[in-house]
């Protein structure tokens, strides 16, 4: 019983992360990645579609994202939503294609960019937190039901705090990872 219940705190701690992960590849740096806009939500025919169901996009240089919808009478409705989203592009159509040209970030945008990057690793931090205090109660539980021993639980409370140790580090990882990319020229 007690292997489920870490092992179920270890599922979500992951899942946290590589929620943080998606995260903070939607954050724009200098270069181009289609990350940024592949989840925009798109007005096709009366339904919000995430525009990577409805275009193929490429970053052909790190300064270019280019997004090729697969039917051309959506070209309009996937420009009205970058200019409406907060990626902060501005959106080139050519007829075919659309092509979104990434300027190089100010010292300024960087530093902001790089606060976000932080806010978004607390609130990873806060989620492996919250997991382990879920297994916490659960263990405390078993112990008051008599269903493990109270050394058991003292034991599975060490590896719990393990496990958010390890992935808190993960986490911190991934965020200094993205603070550098952002704050590279």
């Amino acid at each position: 019983m007690i292997e489920s219940v870490l092992s179920d705190c270890e599922t979500r701690m992951k899942k946290a992360i590589e929620v943080l992960r998606k995260d903070l590849a939607t954050v724009r740096t200098g270069r181009a990645s289609p990350a940024l806009v592949e989840n925009l939500l798109v007005d096709y025919f009366g339904v919000s579609t995430p525009l990577n169901q409805l275009a193929s996009i490429t970053a052909p240089d790190a300064r270019l994202i280019v997004i090729q919808p697969w039917d051309r009478t959506v070209i309009q409705a996937v420009e009205k939503a970058i200019l409406k989203s907060d990626v902060g592009l501005t959106p080139v159509s050519d007829g075919t294609s659309i092509r979104l040209g990434i300027p190089s970030l100010t010292e300024e945008r960087r530093r902001e960019l790089s606060r976000l990057v932080g806010k978004k690793g607390e609130e990873s931090k806060v989620a492996v937190r919250n997991v382990r205090r879920d297994g916490l109660e659960r263990l405390r539980a078993m112990e008051k039901n008599k269903e493990i021993s109270q050394d058991d639980e003292r034991r599975a409370q060490g590896r719990l705090q393990k496990l958010t140790d390890s992935h808190i580090e993960q986490g911190e990882h991934v965020m200094q990872e993205k603070e550098k990319e952002v704050m590279a020229v």
